[in-house]
C-alpha cells in the first residue's frame, strides 16, 4: 500500500508534455552550491556556485556574498585566496603561504601571518593563537626514506597493517595537529601529535572540523583515533582530546566510551560541548547518539539514549544555546528536528518528500539549511522554525531545470516475508505515459547501513535512470537508518539471509503495479548493493533479466584477507577462521552461487578502490565468461570506491545505459 501521512508528498507531477530529460552530460554540467564560510552574527554568508568544464574537467567556482536577512545575492571577488575562517575578527583567507585577514568581508585584506603550506587552519577566538593541520613524516616505509642512496626507488616496507586505507598506501606520513602564537613564527609550532602513528583529521575524510577552540581560547580538543597498525584496522575507538595550552598536558574527553567520538561542537555560550557518539568498538554503524558535557563540571549526558532513531546528519546549535536542531535519516527521507538539551525532549521540524541536509545559520525563527530531492541539487531554503515551512531563497539551476523534465515519487509500504512493513520508493519516467509498461530498476542501496533517502548524486542518480526510460524501485530494506535501530541492526551477520528477501519482496511488489514490465527487470548496485547484486544473481529465481554490479563483494573470504578496515567484516560479517563457520563464507558467499547464475551481468571496478579490492571484480568478470554468460568488465584504475572524475563517470553512465538497451 501507498504510505498514508502527510510525510509523502509528490516530488513533481506527472508531465503528460514531452519536454528534454536529464542526461549525464546535464548531469555533470549542473551547478553545485557550496556555503562557505557563515558570519559570526549569522546574519550573512559567502557561498559559491561551481560549474564542471567537461573539456578540461575543471569545476569552475565564482563566490557570491548572501544576505541573510533579505535573501540577496551580489558577487563576490575573492581573487586567488580561499576562505580560512570568519569570526568576531573578521574574514581570514590564505593565499599562498600567506594568511589574510579583512574587517569588511572580503573588500580589502591585510597581512596576518605566514603559514607556509598547511592542510586546514583554524584560528583561536581571541585571533591570537593558530591550529594548523599537514602531514607528518612518522615512520620510514618508503626504500628512498630508509636509503639515502636509493632515491629512485619506488619499494613499501610494512611490518604491521593499515599499510593501505581507502584509495592510497601508507608513505609513513600521518595527519598531525600543530599550535602556534601568532608572536611567533611558524618554525615555533608544536606538533600535538609528535612521533605518533595517529591522524587527525581523520583519513580519509575528515578536515579542519576535527579540531576547535575553546571559547576561552585555552584548549585546543582534536579527534583522533589513538591507534595504528593492526589495532587501527580493527577498531572504530575514535576519542577527542583536549590539549592545554598553558599547562602543555592532554587528556582524553571521551576515553570511558569505546566506539566513535566525533564532531565537537561548543554551544554558542561556551557552557556546553556537544558531538556524536557510537557506544560499541568495532561497530561502524552503531546507533549514534548526542552526548553534551558541562564544559566546567564535566558532567557527559546522553540527550538521545531515549530515542529510537541515530543522528547521522549534522548538528547546530541555537543562537541563545537552548536548543540543539540536527538532521537524519526518517522514513526514507532526511528531515529537521530539534532537542532540548535540559529536557531530551526531540521536535520534527520539517516533513516532505526531500532531504534537509547541512544547517547553517539562525536568523531570529528561521534557519537556512540545504535541501535536495532525487531532481535537485543542493539548494538553500529557510525553514519557519514554528510550523517547519520552506522558502527557498537560491535558485542556482532555475535555467537548467526549466528545461528538464522531472517525474514522480511515491513511497509505499511493502509487506516482508517475516510479517513487517518497508517502505519502498518507485520513481517514475518523465514524461510518464499512463498507458505503457516500462522496464523497471532494482535499486540495491551500497553501506549496508546507509539512509536511502532523496538525495541527489553524479554517481547513482535515480532522475538520470528514470529519465532513460525506467521505473526505479529503491526499498529500504533491512539495514537502513529511519525506520528504528532494531530494523537498521537487522542486517548484521545477516547480509545473504532477510535482506535477500526483502529485495524479492519488494521486486515482487513492483510487479503487481500497473506500468511495471515485469518481464523486464534488472537488478543494479555498488558496495553492499554490488554484493546484493552477486547474490540475487544466483537466487532470483527467473525474476530479473540483466544485472549490474559496482564494486560488490564476490568472494567473502578473499574480500576479507584484502579489505583494509577489519572492524567492519569482523561485525557485520566475522571471521572465516571462526568455529563454527559464519554463514557470510557459505550460504551467504555470492561466488558459491555462480553455478545459478542465468543472465547477462555486468561488473564495475575501481583500480584504488582498498575497501572492496580489485580481485573482487576479476573474479566474478571471469566466473561469469567461464560460465558462458553474456558479460562486460567496466575497470576504472585511477578511481576508488566511487567514481570522482567528470570522464569517467560518463564512460560509466553510458556504459551502464548501453547494457541496459543491450539486456533489458
Amino acid at each position: 500500500m501507498k504510505l498514508k501521512h502527510t510525510l509523502v508528498a509528490l516530488a513533481a507531477p506527472f508531465l503528460m508534455n514531452a519536454q528534454n530529460v536529464m542526461t549525464p552530460e546535464t548531469l555533470w554540467t549542473l551547478n553545485k552550491l557550496g556555503v562557505s564560510l557563515v558570519s559570526p552574527d549569522q546574519s550573512s554568508l559567502i557561498y559559491n556556485v561551481g560549474k564542471t568544464d567537461l573539456k578540461t574537467e575543471k569545476n569552475n567556482k565564482k563566490n557570491y556574498f548572501f544576505n541573510i536577512n533579505n535573501s540577496e545575492s551580489t558577487d563576490l571577488d575573492l581573487g586567488k585566496k580561499s576562505l580560512v575562517q570568519w569570526d568576531k575578527n573578521g574574514l581570514y583567507a590564505q593565499e599562498g603561504d600567506k594568511i589574510y585577514i579583512s574587517k569588511d568581508a572580503g573588500k580589502t585584506w591585510a597581512d596576518f601571518y605566514t603559514i607556509g603550506e598547511p592542510d586546514n587552519v583554524v584560528i583561536s577566538p581571541d585571533g591570537k593563537k593558530i591550529a594548523f593541520s599537514k602531514q607528518v613524516l612518522v615512520e620510514k616505509v618508503m626504500g628512498k626514506d630508509k636509503y639515502a642512496d636509493v632515491p629512485k626507488s619506488t619499494a613499501h616496507i610494512y611490518t604491521d597493517l593499515n599499510h593501505r586505507h581507502w584509495d592510497y598506501f601508507s608513505e609513513g606520513k600521518y595527519n598531525h595537529v600543530f599550535v602556534v602564537d601568532v608572536s611567533e613564527g611558524v618554525d615555533k609550532a608544536k606538533d600535538l601529535l609528535e612521533g605518533k602513528l595517529w591522524d587527525s583529521p581523520q583519513r580519509p575524510f575528515g578536515g579542519a572540523e576535527d579540531f576547535v577552540w575553546s571559547p576561552d581560547s585555552s584548549q585546543l580538543l582534536y579527534v583522533t583515533k589513538p591507534l595504528s597498525g593492526a589495532e587501527y584496522a580493527q577498531s572504530t575507538n575514535t576519542d577527542i582530546f583536549a590539549y592545554d595550552l598553558g599547562t602543555g598536558s592532554t587528556r582524553n574527553l571521551t576515553e570511558s566510551n569505546k566506539g566513535y567520538d566525533v564532531g565537537p561542537h561548543f554551544s554558542p555560550d561556551g557552557k556546553s560541548l556537544s558531538w556524536k557518539s557510537m557506544e560499541r568498538d568495532g561497530y561502524e554503524a552503531d546507533k549514534n547518539d548526542l552526548k553534551v558535557m558541562d564544559w566546567k563540571s564535566g558532567k557527559v549526558t546522553n540527550l538521545t539514549k531515549a530515542w529510537d532513531e541515530s543522528v547521522i546528519g549534522d548538528v547546530f546549535w541555537s543562537q541563545d544555546s537552548k536548543n540543539i536542531y540536527f538532521t537524519t535519516a526518517f522514513r526514507g527521507t532526511k528531515q529537521l528536528f530539534s532537542l532540548n538539551p535540559k529536557t531530551s525532549k526531540i521536535q520534527q521540524i520539517t516533513k516532505g518528500d526531500f532531504d534537509v541536509n547541512e544547517i547553517y545559520a539562525q536568523n531570529k525563527n528561521s534557519l537556512l539549511v540545504s535541501r535536495t530531492d532525487i531532481n535537485h541539487n543542493p539548494d538553500l531554503f529557510s525553514v519557519d522554525l514554528k510550523n517547519g515551512a520552506m522558502k527557498q531563497v537560491t535558485d542556482i539551476n532555475r535555467q537548467n531545470y526549466a528545461k528538464i523534465a522531472t517525474g514522480k515519487s511515491e513511497l509505499h509500504l511493502v509487506n516482508t516475508t517475516d510479517g513487517k512493513e518497508m517502505g519502498v520508493w518507485i520513481h517514475y519516467p518523465p514524461n510518464f505515459d499512463v498507458t505503457r509498461k516500462y522496464p523497471t530498476l532494482l535499486y540495491c542501496q551500497g553501506g549496508p547501513q546507509s539512509a536511502l533517502t532523496q538525495f541527489f548524486s553524479t554517481r547513482w542518480n535515480f532522475a538520470l535512470m528514470a529519465a532513460n526510460g525506467y521505473i526505479v524501485v529503491a526499498p529500504n530494506r533491512r539495514g537502513m537508518p529511519g525506520w528504528g535501530t532494531k530494523w537498521n541492526e537487522e542486517i548484521s551477520k545477516d547480509w545473504g539471509g532477510q535482506v535477500m528477501d526483502d529485495y524479492l519482496s519488494a521486486t515482487d511488489f513492483a510487479k503487481t503495479l500497473p506500468n511495471v514490465d515485469g518481464e523486464r527487470m534488472g537488478a543494479v548496485g555498488a558496495s553492499y548493493g554490488g554484493y546484493s547484486v552477486f547474490m540475487l544473481a544466483g537466487i532470483h529465481q527467473n525474476r530479473f533479466k540483466t544485472f549490474i554490479a559496482h564494486d560488490g563483494l564476490f568472494d567473502m573470504k578473499s574480500w576479507y584477507g584484502t579489505t583494509e578496515e577489519l572492524f567492519f567484516a569482523n561485525w557485520d560479517l566475522g571471521k572465516p577462521t571462526d568455529t563454527p563457520l559464519s554463514k557470510a563464507y557459505s550460504e551467504f558467499n555470492p561466488s558459491n552461487f555462480v553455478n545459478k547464475w542465468n543472465k547477462p551481468i555486468m561488473i564495475i571496478q575501481g583500480g584504488l578502490d582498498y575497501r572492496v579490492g580489485y580481485e573482487q571484480g576479476q573474479q566474478a568478470f571471469q566466473a561469469a565468461k567461464l560460465h558462458g554468460l553474456k558479460t562486460k568488465f567496466l575497470y576504472l584504475p585511477n578511481e576508488n570506491h566511487w567514481v570522482l572524475k567528470p570522464h569517467n563517470a560518463l564512460v560509466w553512465q553510458r556504459e551502464f545505459f548501453e547494457w541496459l538497451k543491450e539486456t533489458l
